[in-house]
C-alpha cells in the first residue's frame, strides 16, 4: 500500500516483505530489450538535464562515467536475477568499477533517472534501494554498518540528493525530497523534505518548508511534511 502526502505525491510504496516498489514497470528491472533501452535513454536524458556543463546527449553518452556505470549496472542487475548468472553479474560490476571508479553491487535496486555526478568513489551496497530521480555526487557511500546477511543498506525515496563524500549507513530510510549534505555521516532515518548535515548527521527542515509549516492552521495539515 502506498503512503502519500496531502498533495497526493507518493512517498514510499512497499510490498509485504518491505521492499521498495516503483509504480512504473521500468523500475521493476524486468522486461525485454525495449524496456531496457527506454530505461537507458531516460538515464541519458537525466544526466543531460541535471548537469549544466553537458552540451549534448552525445557528449554525455561518451564522456560521463556515472552514466556508463549506471547502464552497466542495469544489465548486471538483470543478470543477477538469474541464479546461473550471479558470478558473471559480479564480474561485470567489478569491471565497471575498474572502468569508472564507481562500485554498484548488481543486487542493488535502482529506480528511474538516477544521475551520478562525477562519480569517482561512489559505492552502492547490495541491498540498497534507490527511488526515482535521485542524485548522487562523487565519493558518496550507501553502505552497511554490520557484516550480516539481509537488509543492511539504505533505502532512498524519490528525488533524494546525496552530497559529495557523504556516508549513508545501515538499513535506514531517506524520505522523498530529502537531502544529505557533503561529508555528512547519516545513520538514522531522514524524514521527507529534511536535510541531514554534520557528523553524526542531524535532520533539519529547510527554511522555506519550516515557514510553510508555521503558517499552517493546524497540526493535521503538517502531515505532508513528515510522512
Amino acid at each position: 500500500m502506498a503512503v502519500v502526502a496531502l498533495d497526493g505525491t507518493p512517498v514510499l510504496t512497499r510490498d509485504k516483505k518491505g521492499r521498495l516498489i516503483h509504480d512504473d514497470p521500468i523500475s521493476h528491472h524486468h522486461g525485454g530489450f525495449a524496456t531496457l533501452w527506454k530505461s537507458l535513454s531516460e538515464d541519458l536524458d537525466a544526466a543531460a538535464e541535471h548537469d549544466p556543463a553537458a552540451r549534448s546527449r552525445l557528449e554525455v553518452a561518451l564522456a560521463y562515467p556515472g552514466v556508463h556505470a549506471l547502464w552497466l549496472h542495469r544489465i548486471a542487475h538483470r543478470m543477477w536475477q538469474v541464479p546461473g548468472l550471479k558470478i558473471p553479474a559480479r564480474l561485470l560490476s567489478q569491471f565497471t568499477r575498474f572502468l569508472t571508479g564507481i562500485e554498484i553491487h548488481p543486487g542493488a535496486v535502482i529506480g528511474r533517472r538516477l544521475f551520478i555526478d562525477h562519480g569517482m568513489g561512489v559505492v552502492i551496497g547490495e541491498t540498497t534501494e534507490i527511488g526515482d530521480d535521485c542524485l548522487l555526487f562523487h565519493g558518496s557511500t550507501l553502505g552497511g554498518t554490520k557484516m550480516v546477511k539481509g537488509k543492511r543498506h539504505p533505502t532512498l525515496g524519490n528525488r533524494v540528493m546525496i552530497g559529495a563524500g557523504a556516508k549513508v549507513l545501515g538499513p535506514i530510510v531517506l524520505g522523498d525530497n530529502s537531502q544529505v549534505g557533503a561529508n555528512a555521516v547519516v545513520t538514522r532515518d531522514v524524514p521527507p523534505g529534511n536535510i541531514a548535515v554534520g557528523v553524526p548527521a542531524k535532520n533539519r527542515i529547510p527554511r522555506d518548508a519550516a515557514a510553510a509549516i508555521a503558517a499552517r492552521p493546524n497540526d493535521a495539515s503538517m502531515i505532508d511534511y513528515y510522512i
